[in-house]
């Protein structure tokens, strides 16, 4: 059994274990608040009860690493995040500092060693083979994340007295502004997009601002362009749910937490595979209403995919997705780039991502508001409401210069 101990501000998980002499002993694990160490509390029990109670033993940063994949990740990581942070341990941390012991870390040694790290070469890329000539600052700030969750940890685990990466300095990082399309622009593109596929995903895109793999993963249960809806501009679609190419090696070590489905492969020598999973995060799950006009596009976008489905029988795969191929496969995210660059190429449309239509969107809403950031936040599933102010705040330059311009109207003029 586990009991819970408070000393001072925290809180503390105690239990028995026993050392590789099997002399018992007790085992401190430290905890900010309560809610922690009764959660921490129950784990113990559980897995004293199965009798696979593990209790961290590290000495170095390298089997930190490893137990806190284990006992960490395998807990609050998806599929997705899985793959990336493992990879940046192995590529990153356990390469250049994985021997060091852990008492010999401290925060000089972090930012040395961060500085080290961005004068390294660039790894290539998987899919283009190019490399960049350094590591980027953002990914030296990733890294840097990791290893402070890291060591938080080790500290609960009292492997560690305190965390050496929480005042740690990564090098500076500013993110680059994303190009958008203007709203003409965008009117544009539709009145000659010939694509209807494409034509629909960039109507989706702009007005409910979404995801790549929300876009792909909505199915058809969950939209209402019911004709009492339309009529009465209560039409909406419901975003639950996402695809996502995940490497096959994640899903077997968290046991496909969060996927929803597995799409047939076309190669059983591929490490990925397109899957159907839980959301983002949990603000990603909401409803959007849409436009009459967007809602009449489904309509006649669900009349040509069901009579296909009529035609083929059996030989359509209906997975009830909205966006599939002609019959009935999820559609890949590189599918609709490719088609989308395509018509940015035949009629000279400024050079952007698809994901800057999700962009393009929230700031027009923002605008058309006048600044309602909570309502567009609920459009557009962020997590946090200074993602919107602090990605988008550059688009109410013009408002403010009307600011101004009213004030000089209102009160210089007049005086």
């Amino acid at each position: 059994m586990a009991s819970i101990q408070k000393r001072g501000k925290k809180y503390s998980v105690v239990y028995r274990v026993q050392d590789e002499n099997g002399k018992s002993h007790q085992k401190w694990e430290t905890f900010s608040t309560q809610a922690e160490a009764k959660k921490r509390k129950k784990e113990v029990e559980y897995q004293q009860e199965l009798g696979v109670l593990v209790v961290p033993q590290c000495k170095t940063v390298k089997e930190l690493m490893k137990e806190y994949i284990v006992l960490y990740g395998k807990e609050h990581w998806g599929v997705s995040n899985y793959t990336k942070v493992v990879s940046m341990i192995n590529n990153y941390i356990i390469p250049s500092i994985g021997d060091q012991k852990l008492t010999e870390i401290n925060t000089r040694y972090l930012e040395k060693f961060y500085q080290t790290l961005s004068k390294m070469p660039g790894r290539k890329n998987p899919i283009s083979g190019k490399a960049k000539d350094y590591v980027s600052p953002s990914t030296v700030r990733d890294v840097h994340k990791i290893l402070r969750c890291a060591f938080q940890q080790a500290v609960k685990w009292e492997l560690m007295e305190k965390n050496p990466a929480a005042n740690a300095t990564p090098p500076k990082w500013k993110k680059e502004k994303r190009k958008i399309w203007t709203a003409e622009t965008v009117m544009y593109a539709l009145e000659v997009c010939e694509d209807e596929r494409l034509k629909l995903a960039i109507s989706l895109a702009f007005s409910c601002s979404l995801r790549m793999g929300e876009l792909l993963g909505l199915t058809w249960d969950c939209v209402d362009i019911s004709e009492e809806a339309i009529e009465e501009e209560r039409a909406f679609i419901f975003i639950n749910k996402e695809t996502m190419r995940v490497e096959k090696e994640a899903i077997a070590e968290l046991n496909g937490k969060g996927i929803l489905l597995i799409f047939p492969e076309k190669s059983t020598l591929n490490k990925t595979v397109l899957v159907l999973k839980n959301p983002k995060t949990e603000s990603s799950v909401r409803k959007i209403f849409l436009p009459t006009t967007v809602a009449n596009q489904l309509v006649e976008w669900k009349k040509k995919q069901d009579e296909t489905k009529k035609v083929l029988g059996d030989a359509y795969d209906d997975y009830n997705l909205v966006m599939t191929t002609l019959l009935g496969m999820p559609v890949s995210d590189g599918s609709i780039r490719k088609s989308f660059n395509k018509l940015i190429e035949e009629h000279n449309l400024p050079k952007v991502v698809f994901h800057s239509l999700r962009h393009t969107s929230v700031t027009y809403k923002l605008k058309l508001n006048g600044g309602d950031i909570k309502a567009v936040q609920g459009d557009s599933g962020h997590s946090q409401i200074n993602m919107v102010t602090d990605v988008y705040s550059h688009i109410i330059d013009d408002d403010r210069r009307k600011n101004a311009t009213m004030f000089e109207n209102a009160f210089y003029k007049k005086r």
